[in-house]
């Protein structure tokens, strides 16, 4: 499975990039291929690092403006002109998406993903993993949407809220057929 990871590019404490390396671990041992922002720096670092070691292959999406931080050595790379291009890049070459901790991007990616599926223009996957409970609030405002009528679907139909690593790999392979 081509897995779209949509995280920060900080360097961040063990609370953020432990359970990021395991997910990474579980992605790279499982087999599958990581598609992320190509960046070599802080957790997304981490991520292609901990899937790299265990086997899985790395395809990044950068964008030029960011093109000095690219990670050398991955399986594919392709630099985008602008950060548009990037997301509907990142999006094309996934089969699912796991949002992970990140600032205003990753945010901003989260949410690009579940207006398309919320319309309707995709049925992928999305898990948005709620490390340290660092989502809670988003959480929180997400069932609220979806209580007082904001959603035209459930939101269980949109996102599938992961605590651990291990229940966001196997929310995606169940609902992929893998396993």
């Amino acid at each position: 499975m081509r897995i779209c990871v949509f995280l920060s590019a900080a360097d961040l404490d063990d609370r953020y990039t432990g359970p990021a390396r395991e997910f990474a671990e579980l992605l790279g041992r499982g087999g599958h291929t990581l598609v992320w922002g190509g960046s070599d720096v802080g957790l997304m670092k981490v991520v292609a690092d901990g899937v790299q070691q265990a086997g899985g292959r790395l395809c990044g999406v950068s964008v030029e403006f960011l093109s000095a931080r690219v990670r050398p050595g991955v399986d594919d790379m392709v630099v985008a002109k602008d950060l548009a291009e990037r997301k509907r890049l990142l999006l094309e070459k996934a089969d699912a998406v796991v949002i992970m901790v990140g600032g205003t991007g990753t945010l901003d990616e989260a949410t690009e993903i579940l207006e398309l599926k919320k319309h309707g223009h995709t049925d992928k996957p999305v898990v948005l993993l709620n490390t340290a409970g660092f989502y809670d609030g988003l959480k929180e405002q997400f069932r609220r949407m979806d209580e007082e009528g904001f959603l035209p679907r459930p939101l269980t139909d949109l996102v599938f809220f992961a605590e651990e690593p291990v229940g966001a790999l196997a929310y995606l392979e169940e609902s992929q057929g893998v396993v």
